[in-house]
């Protein structure tokens, strides 16, 4: 069995959480707490491609106040 998170034959979702970090998920299960899905379900280099594109500042974001 592959890994679901590295199958380039499955499909996923693209995730960001509140720093802006960006995450490859397998579209089959449940994103986690703290997460909103950013990319709807694809292939995995579409995803990828996507993360490339969008997630540009690697740094993630300070809450406000800190």
């Amino acid at each position: 069995m592959t890994n679901p998170f590295e199958n380039p034959d499955g499909t996923y979702l693209v995730l960001v959480n509140e720093h802006n970090q960006h995450s490859l998920w397998p579209s089959h299960l449940a994103p986690p707490m703290g997460w909103t899905v950013t990319r709807g379900a694809a292939g995995y280099q579409t995803c990828l491609d996507h993360i490339e594109a969008n997630w540009t500042d690697l740094s993630p974001k300070s809450p406000v106040g800190h």
